[in-house]
């Protein structure tokens, strides 16, 4: 087992007023450490625990939403507030929960994935968790006022239209998507520079972890769909505030330009959701069945593949909006193409699996519950590529069926088997296996009793997002049988809650490496120290790591990518490691921006440029600031 050298810590001083006027506070403990940290990796805890914290607030939505269907004819609350309801909890769950807690993993493992310090840019970093964290408040922030988005995830326009959806719920909706917008875009080009610039000597692309490299396709969809989704919110609002005609009907708008824009974005934004678990258990699985990775250049090149396809199918949505022959034929195609990367992938995990040393373990449950759910997902989601067959299932709960396999049985078991595994590292200690497999099991045998009879009510014909049914139409069985499957799925959500809370408090230490992994984040103690890598790691192997620790299994191991020889590393440098300090002013900066977005919702407008001007003075002063911060020098060093 490694240890942490001790260390000497050596403030760098500020030098006059100006440098002592913008100094960055050095803070390692307390609330003003976390709140001005610039550390990759408190941002990635800072990440995980808001997204696990919305989470909560989506289950709940859900469980609502059950509770009302559980039986014909029921009235536990308003049609109006049932809107409200499915609208928060699809945009809670996939803005504020699976892409969040993806970007947690981002920031906490593919910097020490590729043998880095930090990412390219951590002030940046900590900025898009800041205006992550005000926007999910912001778009939130109706439930207080009693004006809640009801317009469904999607907003489809003329529907978000003054003329049928006045108030401010909308407003609510719009303006905050735009906001976690700037977050996404920030953080996905912060990623990229990372990737491509800061990998460890003799990193080459094609020695990359796979799950940095799902990173870096997530990335590049990230800042490409987001503008889609960005013309078409600043439309709605325009059409909204300025009674412009984008999509206003009666003034020669067309509302069917939103569905594009909004599936231009919205079809790429599955992969954004579904990518990064795909990375996940291409590293948990080699882990666990110690084999390496079959076909590692084919799983990176399909995730490749996936992300540019995702940009040729977005139609599909639309199949029944009066396109024609031809572009249904056009989108129907690329629809069934792109099931190939996606089955790439599949064949490569199974073969992974083949003949190996399997471990079931909870991450490996994890793993394996995602491979089975998401294939489910993906035969449903082939039918819809044919339009004859989509037209018969279009807004039934055929559909909800569908797309939850592919984001709870996918996204959502991936994320779980990324918890599992990597909190070892990241806090030092070990979850409970007992804990974790009742919670899987129960996860696995609710999510089925919840979607799987989905698919027979929307053959029978149940539409939808309705408040209601009436007794008689044959759905009253399977309906409760859904409702009875969401609360053990809730039930078993809350034990890898209380399995996380408790383990930290009580749970037996973790080794630096427990799962005899492969990849470099686990050459480092439990937790990571703040400077990550005393030594910058000299990669000469595809899952150096694994190759240092056992070169005796070298033979038995596949061809892999590089030198058989196994890693070594560069002497650290002699002056010691600087560390800069933190920074208020990315906090500040968020802050400026979410208040004028608030602001423009009420529309005080002198009140929203107030809100601009600090968010420009904080960004100027953070330009300026220092370098500051500390050196770190090590014992054995003096």
């Amino acid at each position: 087992m490694s240890s942490t050298p001790k260390m000497i810590i050596e403030p760098v001083p500020e030098k006059g007023m100006y440098e002592r006027f913008l100094r960055r506070p050095t803070e390692q403990s307390g609330l003003l450490s976390w709140i001005t940290t610039i550390d990759h990796k408190r941002i990635g805890v800072l990440y995980a625990v808001t997204a696990l914290f919305w989470f909560i607030f989506g289950g709940i939505e859900a469980l609502a939403i059950r509770t009302q269907l559980a039986y014909p004819d029921q009235r536990l609350y308003s049609a109006e507030l049932y809107n409200q309801l499915f609208t928060m909890h699809g945009t809670t769950m996939i803005f504020l929960f699976v892409m969040p807690m993806s970007v947690a993993f981002f920031n906490y493992i593919v910097p020490l994935q590729i043998g880095a310090r930090d990412v390219a840019f951590p002030r940046l970093n900590a900025f898009s968790y800041w205006v992550f964290l005000f926007g999910s408040i912001l778009i939130n922030l109706g439930w207080f006022i009693g004006q809640t988005p009801n317009g469904g995830w999607f907003g489809y326009a003329p529907n978000t239209l003054n003329a049928y959806n006045p108030g401010l719920g909308i407003d609510f909706w719009v303006v905050g998507l735009s906001v976690l917008g700037i977050s996404s875009v920030a953080g996905a080009l912060n990623f990229a520079a990372t990737i491509i610039n800061m990998r460890a000597p003799g990193m080459s692309m094609w020695r990359l972890p796979v799950f940095s490299w799902m990173t870096l396709v997530t990335s590049f969809l990230l800042f490409m769909a987001f503008p889609a989704i960005t013309i078409a919110l600043v439309e709605l609002l325009f059409d909204r505030y300025a009674g412009t005609n984008f999509f206003a009907v009666a003034k020669g708008g067309l509302p069917i330009v939103w569905q594009h824009l909004f599936w231009i974005f919205g079809h790429p934004e599955v992969y954004i959701l579904i990518l990064p678990p795909m990375g996940i258990i291409s590293e948990i699985l080699p882990v666990f069945s110690r084999r390496p990775l079959f076909g590692y250049p084919l799983v990176v090149a399909s995730g490749m593949a996936i992300g540019f396809m995702g940009f040729t199918v977005w139609a599909h949505h639309m199949f029944t909006t009066g396109m024609g022959n031809i572009a249904n034929a056009a989108f129907a195609v690329t629809t069934m193409a792109i099931a190939v990367p996606t089955g790439v992938k599949i064949f490569n995990w199974v073969l992974t699996l083949w003949g190996g040393q399997i471990r079931l373990k909870v991450p490996m449950l994890f793993a394996i519950g995602f491979i089975t759910m998401f294939m489910i997902g993906g035969f449903s989601g082939l039918m819809h590529a044919n339009p004859a067959h989509d037209s018969q299932q279009q807004d039934t709960y055929f559909i909800v069926a569908h797309f939850h396999y592919v984001l709870i049985g996918g996204a959502i078991m991936g994320l779980l088997g990324g918890i599992y595994y990597w909190f070892p590292k990241i806090t030092g200690k070990m979850m409970s296996e007992l804990l974790g497999k009742l919670s899987f099991w129960g996860l696995f045998v609710g999510f089925n009793l919840t979607f799987f009879p989905m698919h027979w009510l929307g053959l029978n014909g149940m539409p939808r997002r309705i408040y209601s049914y009436a007794d008689g139409m044959g759905w009253n069985e399977l309906n409760l049988v859904c409702t009875i499957g969401a609360f053990l799925m809730a039930a078993s959500i809350g034990l890898v809650y209380f399995d996380m809370v408790k383990s930290l408090i009580y749970g037996d230490q973790a080794s630096d490496d427990p799962w005899d992994a492969r990849t470099l984040e686990w050459s480092l103690p439990s937790p990571p120290p703040v400077y990550n890598f005393k030594d910058i790691p000299h990669v000469k192997d595809l899952d150096d790591w694994w190759v240092t620790k056992h070169p005796e299994l070298l033979h038995q191991e596949e061809p892999l990518l590089g030198d058989e020889a196994h890693g070594e590393h560069h002497g650290h440098d002699e002056h010691g490691i600087h560390m800069p300090g933190g920074s208020y002013f990315p906090m500040f900066a968020a802050a400026g921006f979410a208040f004028a977005a608030t602001a423009m919702i009420f529309q005080p407008m002198p009140w929203a440029i107030v809100g601009l001007v600090g968010a420009v003075v904080s960004i100027f002063c953070w330009s300026l600031e220092p370098i500051g911060g500390y050196h770190i020098h090590f014992e054995d060093e003096h």
